[in-house]
């Protein structure tokens, strides 16, 4: 599974949830909603129409209501089923590779690990790092710097600098890419990152 096609995937879903749940949306208010970009919104909305998922009605002052076929609430309930298999493998994979990688560092000496991203794969790292010696030492996420994350304040990556670690663990399976490079660009060693998954 692609980073692409899960965010299409997901971005589709959303857009038929909302549209489930209220019958005259517009896809500004599609955009404004669910905090995607009103282009792309209308890329998906198109996307959608062409299966014959939604469909479309004139309202006044010239602009579109957007409504759900009987194809579409069937194309909804499809993709929450392989949405929750996708995450159910995710997890798998995830804490797989946690396990063995904790394993890893605990048997090279390490002690102090930061987490580089704040979502659920994240959430998976932290419970699997209470079942070693290792202490995690903080947590960095651009996108969610200033919140809590178990306790700990999440910051954004102009932080590393400040915080003592023996190495970084990139815990985000979506923005994996992105924030490897981000460690990269903060001047973070390679051999101080390690991934979970490809990227």
């Amino acid at each position: 599974m692609n980073n692409i096609a899960t965010s299409e995937k997901s971005s589709s879903l959303q857009i038929l949830v909302e549209l489930s749940a209220n019958d005259s949306l517009t896809q500004r208010d599609l955009s404004n909603s669910l905090g995607i970009a009103l282009g792309l919104v209308n890329s998906y909305v198109r996307n959608l129409m062409t299966k014959g998922f939604i469909t479309v009605k004139a309202i006044p002052r010239r602009r579109y209501a957007y409504y759900l076929t009987p194809k579409g609430f069937a194309e909804k309930t499809r993709l929450v089923y392989d949405l929750l298999q996708d995450y159910t493998r995710i997890y798998q994979e995830a804490r797989s590779n946690l396990k063995g990688l904790f394993a890893e560092l605990s048997s090279d000496g390490i002690k102090r690990v930061i987490f580089a991203g704040a979502d659920e794969v994240a959430e998976i790292a932290y419970l699997t790092l209470l079942e070693t010696d290792i202490e995690l030492s903080g947590v960095i996420d651009e996108e969610m710097a200033g919140n809590k994350f178990f306790g700990k304040e999440i910051n954004s990556s102009a932080a590393i600098g400040n915080m003592a670690y023996d190495c970084i663990v990139v815990t985000s399976y979506l923005k994996r890419e992105k924030i490897y490079k981000k460690l990269i660009s903060s001047k973070v060693r390679k051999e101080d990152i390690k991934v979970i998954f490809p990227v």
